[in-house]
């Protein structure tokens, strides 16, 4: 194990493009699929033990498109379930501090302002992948589950949600803060100031259009997505 060695999976994903620009001391390595397979233990073992990492930051899994996950559970249960258990048990085998990319989806997404402690309860099969994930890293003490509110920068939509609140992060300001995290444990939510999607994206993209997500999934659609960061913000001090 080398101090400041860390494995990202999902290397070629749109997060990891945008953690590759950032200066860092640690020196990151990002495996492809041949080189890092997630849904293959021997394989998830023999890069572990040529890169000898102290940290494994897991970010490869299913994502997008979001009705993939119910169109072909298999496909979400074998990358976001299985595949970040096999990470889990050879971190687990290796004593390799583990960082989990989870999302605020995993909240019911009714209340809003949602503490890391409040009950959870997925809307979407792409969460409760998610969730399955959190399930196996959470059984691992050596771990940091951190439910993100990210998107792209910049806003690629031409319309947003009026009506939905949430805690959006650019990829690249999470990017700049993740580094700060990689002692802490348990888990932390990390995002913005709660703002509606449709505020959020009008700061950048004067001519976003408004939507409304209930006339669009009707009434039982959570719009109050937004977390509580009260914790994040005090780790960032």
């Amino acid at each position: 194990m080398k101090k400041n060695n860390i494995v990202v999976t999902g290397g070629k994903g749109r997060f990891a493009s945008i953690l590759k620009k950032e200066k860092t001391n640690f020196k990151l390595f990002y495996p492809n699929k041949s080189e890092l397979n997630i849904l293959d233990i021997d394989s998830i073992k023999k890069f572990i033990r040529k890169t000898k990492p102290r940290y494994l930051i897991h970010l490869a899994g299913l994502s997008r498109p979001m009705d993939l996950h119910e169109k072909d559970i298999t496909k979400s249960i074998d990358l976001n379930i299985i595949g970040t258990s096999n990470i889990t048990k050879v971190c687990s085998q290796f004593n390799i501090k583990l960082i989990y990319f989870s999302t605020n989806f995993v909240y019911p997404g009714k209340k809003g302002n949602y503490k890391e402690t409040d009950p959870v309860l997925p809307y979407n099969n792409y969460a409760w992948s998610k969730l399955g994930g959190e399930c196996a890293v959470q059984m691992y003490k050596n771990s940091l589950i951190l439910r993100v509110s990210m998107t792209e920068y910049p806003f690629v939509h031409k319309q947003a949600f009026y009506d939905v609140k949430n805690n959006f992060l650019f990829h690249k300001d999470v990017a700049s803060i993740i580094f700060k995290l990689l002692r802490k444990k348990g888990i932390i939510n990390v995002g913005a100031k709660t703002s509606t999607v449709y505020n959020f994206a009008k700061k950048h993209n004067l001519n976003i259009k408004k939507i409304f997500a209930k006339k669009i999934f009707g009434k039982l659609y959570p719009i109050n997505q937004d977390m509580n960061v009260s914790k994040l913000n005090k780790i960032l001090k």
